[in-house]
């Protein structure tokens, strides 16, 4: 007789599409009821113009080859188990050093773990022998991707960071530092804070809320030198004219829902409007700024997972905790600021205690994926920094 696998059990995972869903995607795809393009519309003023979109789709169906992607995902040793009722997904990439330092590194939306692909085995085992190396460990957050989709409400960034904790413990990781782009850099920090005594530092990059400023009204702006005001300016911009998607995915995730799990369009439309308006430079095309293929990739899995729902209704999960300035963190933070990005150190210092802060003149949100070699030289050095000023 069979004993049923206890719910902690860390199960091996290989990602395997059935070619029926791609078949499917292609076949849908080549059955777009196309819109047509809306007066004013002919630029990304008011969207992802149709022409751009329709030749995107176009390649994603006779062009992207998701094989070749599965097989990068599936060159990574990766896992899965349960933690408070969800199944969590990750990649767990050891490194021979016996040196390594296990790092946590979380994506955010409309991100996945494809976004790390090109950093991972670097991160892992470096080439140069003197840089430090690092236990990669990448889930996805609980409904991205393959991890499972809460079926409860309550699953904000304080019970992922609690998980996420545990799954350090539960693969033996006792101590752990954190890096976390977007969503991860807020879920990082929340682990700080949580687990302090568990956290050896973070790293974050397209850090937004805790690390910009809320108001423009606020004293401090009074201080801020030209970028930094300009950072602000942009900020206030943004949350005026640019954060449309994340007021209906806070407030209506379940309307929309029904578009991204129904229309491959749809969802590449929603995810690649922020490709565009989030990577550096601002007036480029997506794929100028990343690989069209490993956009697509990261896409496909929001796709053939069926999560673009779950993953919307994280923001309607955090809605409560969009704080501007959380309690302060005494856990060692380093903050890569590329060009695109809004975080100004006066006001993150508020609420984190700042160690190393870098502002890059390139790049953008998904530096992962835009400026690879830049990201891991930031992380590379903030850790060994934070490692050599560890008291003996």
């Amino acid at each position: 007789m069979e004993h049923p696998m206890s719910e902690d059990a860390v199960v091996p995972f290989r990602i395997e599409i059935p070619q029926t869903d791609v078949d499917t995607l292609r076949r849908r795809l080549a059955e777009t009821r196309w819109s047509p393009p809306l007066a004013g519309a002919d630029d990304w003023s008011r969207g992802v113009p149709v022409p751009y979109l329709r030749e995107l789709a176009e390649y994603w169906r006779n062009g992207f080859d998701w094989r070749v992607w599965e097989a990068r995902l599936n060159r990574h040793p990766q896992f899965t188990t349960t933690i408070d009722g969800v199944r969590i997904h990750f990649i767990h990439a050891r490194s021979p050093r016996a040196d390594a330092i296990p790092l946590l590194l979380l994506h955010g939306w409309p991100g996945s773990v494809v976004e790390f692909l090109g950093i991972i085995d670097e991160l892992a085992d470096p080439a140069d022998a003197q840089a430090p190396a690092f236990h990669v460990v990448a889930p996805s957050l609980p409904g991205y991707g393959f991890s499972g989709i809460p079926t409860e409400p309550g699953w904000g960034s304080e019970r992922i960071a609690d998980a996420l904790a545990e799954l350090m413990t539960r693969i033996g990781y006792d101590r752990f530092g954190v890096q976390g782009g977007d969503l991860g850099a807020i879920i990082g920090p929340v682990i700080g804070r949580q687990h302090p005594e568990r956290t050896i530092a973070i790293h974050a990059n397209a850090a937004t809320q805790g690390f910009v400023v809320a108001d423009l009204n606020d004293p401090g702006c009074a201080a801020l030198g030209e970028r930094d005001a300009e950072r602000a300016r942009r900020w206030a911009e943004f949350s005026v004219l640019g954060s449309g998607y994340m007021l209906e995915q806070s407030t209506r995730p379940q309307t929309l829902a029904h578009l991204l799990h129904d229309s491959p369009v749809g969802q590449l439309a929603w995810i690649v409007e922020k490709f565009k308006e989030w990577t550096f430079p601002a007036d480029g095309a997506p794929h100028e700024a990343v690989d069209r293929d490993q956009l697509l990739a990261n896409v496909s899995v929001y796709w053939f997972t069926g999560t673009g729902g779950s993953a919307a209704n994280l923001y309607a999960e955090m809605l409560g905790t969009w704080f501007p300035y959380p309690p302060a963190s005494p856990v060692p933070t380093g903050v890569a600021v590329f060009a695109e990005d809004f975080a100004v150190r006066s006001f993150a210092e508020r609420s984190h205690t700042i160690v190393r802060w870098t502002d890059f003149d390139f790049g953008g949100h998904f530096a992962a994926m835009e400026v690879p070699e830049a990201l891991l030289a930031d992380i590379r050095r903030f850790f060994a920094d934070v490692v050599a000023a560890k008291p003996a």
